[in-house]
């Protein structure tokens, strides 16, 4: 849901940059998880606000600037559970990790690894695949590029020339 960027003040605020579809998608959850690695916490968010093009939070428990910086680099997320259903042929970034992606021509491209905006478009980031060992590929996830994409099967068939 976001990251965690940077100390804000000597107060234990923290510079959060989400991965939310509009800035303030984060307000909407009392409780957070922050975390890295598998090593994940439970904190409560006691205030919150937009600030430029970040949010600033105060989450319970980090209480000095030290504490703060203990935080940067952290990752944000709720429970699972607590999210919206996606919309019909929406997705959450989460949900594409793991997805083989293969092409009309049946040449597997690989795995999905990352996902990430670029203000036109969502971007797909896929690595290894039958071509070029571990070949990593960017594909633009667009409606004209994604063809199907089957959570339960775990895969996505896009229209993309194996030779980009």
């Amino acid at each position: 849901m976001g990251r965690i960027v940077a100390p804000y003040g000597v107060f234990g605020w923290l510079k959060v940059l989400p991965d939310t579809e509009t800035m303030d998608s984060l307000f909407d959850y009392d409780t957070w998880w922050v975390g890295k690695d598998g090593n994940w916490r439970e904190l409560n968010v006691i205030e919150a606000k937009i600030h430029n093009d970040v949010l600033v939070v105060k989450l319970q428990g980090i209480d000095d600037r030290d504490a703060a910086f203990a935080c940067k680099g952290k990752q944000v997320a709720v429970p699972r559970d607590a999210l919206p259903e996606a919309a019909e042929n929406e997705y959450y970034w989460s949900d594409l990790i793991g997805l083989t992606v293969k092409n009309q021509q049946d040449v597997v491209f690989g795995q999905i690894a990352d996902v990430f905006e670029t203000g036109a478009n969502d971007v797909i980031v896929v690595n290894g695949g039958q071509l070029n060992g571990e070949r990593e590929r960017l594909i633009p996830f667009t409606p004209h590029v994604i063809l199907d994409v089957d959570l339960a099967a775990k895969t996505m068939l896009v229209d993309w020339d194996a030779d980009f």
